[in-house]
């Protein structure tokens, strides 16, 4: 099968994650492309095959030589974000991409157009896989997968290319920050590994926001509004004056590069009682320190200003920056480098606004920078994903086996 197949076979799978779920994985649909998975590691003749109870699959590739290589990893995760359906995906794939707008869905007149998505320029003439503007894609990271199985199937098929011991892991909820909590790097047993996970072709990065959410608590005080004067305390008012107390143009919509942000995700009221979520992010350790210090130094405030216990702020540490690992250890970032350019690709060495569960997995022992899988506009209707970018991704995973020593 080629990396087409493949992904056009995985989309199929309806395998988004839930962020309301405690179990792992959280969505028991994940489990169902993981034993598909496993059926085909094992036709693929691979070994040390092992699918565990929470949707983790690992399987082995054997050396094919007795000289002494270092054994490596390649990881993509089986989940798709829970910000769209991932169900029912009716992929087309639009040949030789002329640099016009894509209508996905002509009865609701939704398009693809290059005024609002200026990366499909990159791609004019090009194979280009989208929605049908109901659904995402589930490039991010079915690519990964279809990328990974595709070159380990062309090592089999080319014996001749001589490679060390390769472990090759599939893992459920990265979407929802939790795809590493499970996974067991002992048993992996992995030098170091590549998440394929990233987007566009020659993305290599190995620097990530440091991450927690905030969950707000806004206890009210509710009285007849006619009788209200000097006694009740509006919860959804005083979430918003949270809301407005923090910085506006540190918002997503305000940053870029390596500029942090709070990002309020949801917020939920009435008199009664108020909750605001939030995700923090930045990539700089100390500013990062200092955004959750913002965040308690309004809820005193408020509490000062307001009876004591009204405001509430519950912060959860998500990950951190996977740089302090990987850096030290540069020779895993330059053989990248080397097999995409040997690929006849520019690598684009950038921060990832956002995170990976290689930087989990590096802080638990397995340096894991991420490469490109080639998606674009993930997590909604307008995601695509050129075919010739994921067959440049197959062919740097077949690079760096090479290159190995």
């Amino acid at each position: 099968m080629t990396v087409v197949d493949r992904f056009l076979h995985y989309v199929s799978f309806d395998t988004q994650s839930s962020e309301t779920s405690d179990t792992t994985p959280s969505t028991g649909k994940q489990m169902l492309l993981a034993e598909a998975l496993k059926k085909e590691v094992e036709a693929m003749g691979l070994t040390d095959i092992s699918l565990d109870e929470h949707a983790y699959l690992m399987a082995t590739l054997p050396a094919n030589t007795d000289r002494k290589i270092p054994t490596i990893g390649f990881i993509a995760h089986l989940d798709t974000s829970p910000d769209m359906s991932g169900a029912n995906v009716n992929p087309r794939i639009v040949n030789k991409y002329d640099g016009k707008e894509i209508v996905l869905n002509v009865n609701e007149n939704i398009v693809l157009s290059p005024t609002m998505f200026p990366e499909l320029l990159q791609h004019i003439g090009e194979d280009i896989i989208v929605t049908d503007g109901t659904t995402l894609l589930g490039a991010d990271d079915k690519a990964g997968i279809a990328e990974i199985m595709t070159a380990i199937q062309h090592l089999i098929d080319h014996p001749e290319i001589q490679h060390g011991k390769i472990r090759i892991a599939f893992n459920p909820d990265e979407e929802i920050g939790m795809g590493a909590s499970k996974f067991d790097v002992e048993r992996f047993a992995c030098d170091w590994a590549y998440t394929m996970d990233g987007g566009e072709v020659g993305e290599l990065e190995y620097e990530n926001f440091n991450a927690a959410s905030a969950k707000i608590h806004v206890k009210g005080l509710n009285v007849h509004p006619g009788y209200a004067k000097n006694k009740m305390l509006n919860a959804s008012l005083i979430a918003m004056q949270f809301a407005g107390m923090l910085p506006p143009h540190e918002r997503p919509e305000h940053t870029e590069g390596y500029e942090g942000f709070f990002h309020l995700t949801g917020m939920e009221g009435t008199v009664e009682e108020a909750t605001l979520s939030y995700i923090i992010r930045d990539h700089h350790r100390i500013r990062f320190e200092r955004r959750l210090k913002q965040l308690q130094d309004i809820t005193d405030c408020l509490n000062k200003i307001y009876p004591e216990g009204t405001v509430r702020l519950d912060i959860k540490q998500q990950y951190r920056n996977m740089r302090e690992i990987v850096e030290p250890q540069k020779h895993i970032i330059e053989l990248v480098e080397k097999a995409m350019s040997e690929a006849g690709i520019t690598p684009l060495v950038r921060p990832i606004r956002g995170g990976t569960d290689g930087a989990q997995l590096s802080f638990k022992g397995l340096p894991c920078p991420n490469i490109f899988a080639g998606g674009l506009n993930m997590h909604g209707r307008y995601e695509f994903v050129p075919v010739q970018s994921m067959e440049k991704a197959v062919q740097v995973i077949v690079k760096i086996v090479e290159i190995v020593v």
